[in-house]
């Protein structure tokens, strides 16, 4: 299973970012191979539709699960029609401590 985490940077030492749409990075987390991919988030800037656009991003990565700190009304129906789960942690958190929060639920 692939999950997407909202980031600040591109290092695992990076926080989430609270932002679903305007994230700096997407990690993508690859459960059964342990891989782990940075991708800029081209739609950070946009003057609207980032998260939507940023919602089609993930979704062709093949993401079954999202994490961020929060997600737009538009952003939840998109992914609720896709079957994604998403998951809103509040507490500051790098990613590489949320890497580490999945791999131990196995």
């Amino acid at each position: 299973m692939k999950t997407a985490i909202t980031s600040t940077g591109n290092t695992l030492d990076s926080p989430m970012d609270r932002r679903f749409g305007r994230c700096s990075y997407f990690v993508i987390f690859d459960e059964q191979t342990g891989s782990v991919e940075f991708i800029p988030n081209e739609n950070a800037e946009s003057v609207e539709g980032a998260g939507v656009a940023s919602a089609r991003l993930v979704a062709s990565k093949g993401v079954e699960k999202i994490i961020s700190g929060e997600f737009g009304n538009k952003v939840k129906s998109i992914f609720d029609s896709l079957g994604m789960h998403l998951i809103m942690i509040k507490e500051e958190k790098s990613v590489g401590e949320i890497i580490g929060l999945i791999k131990n639920k196995k």
